[in-house]
């Protein structure tokens, strides 16, 4: 996909991407919002991309001429009452910011997990109410803000309140 003379795809990672995940992944101010906790070594990272990104049934580096600039999942939830959802998380690099990367990320991820998982047909991602521009990505990309759910989550110390976005596969036009 391509913005503004800029061609974002998403793929899957490599260890090769550890100095360019320290960007994002070494970033506070891009892990503020995130489960991950700010990386501080190299081979912290190294650990993460080898256990966690490569592993993983869906993780993919966002990408500029294939250098990763941030990160994406989808992870399908588990058990016979919840085999039909997924759960959606991102992360871009700072110097990214506000150029529809992360929506381009988050469409492309969509369309693919849809195709990937024939039996999840809700995709959901839930975002601290202090994080308009996920917000503002999520809508942007076809979610649905349903609803506010108040003191839900525990992270970075303190305890959350998270909106939740969802997107059906009914409702997903690529």
């Amino acid at each position: 996909m391509e913005s503004k003379d800029v061609k974002v795809t998403i793929r899957p990672y490599k260890i090769s991407d550890v100095d360019d995940f320290m960007i994002y992944a070494g970033d506070e101010s891009v892990t503020r919002f995130t489960r991950c906790e700010t990386f501080i070594s190299k081979e912290e990272a190294i650990n993460y991309i080898k256990n966690f990104c490569i592993p993983h049934p869906f993780c993919r580096s966002i990408c500029i001429d294939d250098r990763s600039i941030g990160l994406i999942f989808i992870m399908p939830c588990t058990g016979d009452y919840n085999k039909c959802r997924a759960v959606l998380g991102y992360a871009v690099a700072a110097e990214y910011w506000g150029q529809g990367i992360a929506t381009m990320a988050v469409k492309m991820i969509v369309s693919q997990g849809f195709k990937e998982f024939p039996d999840v047909i809700r995709i959901e991602a839930l975002v601290q109410v202090e994080n308009k521009a996920s917000q503002r990505v999520l809508q942007k990309a076809g979610f649905t803000q349903e609803a506010l759910l108040r003191k839900y989550t525990y992270n970075k110390g303190e305890v959350r309140d998270m909106f939740m976005f969802s997107l059906l596969s009914s409702d997903h036009h690529p």
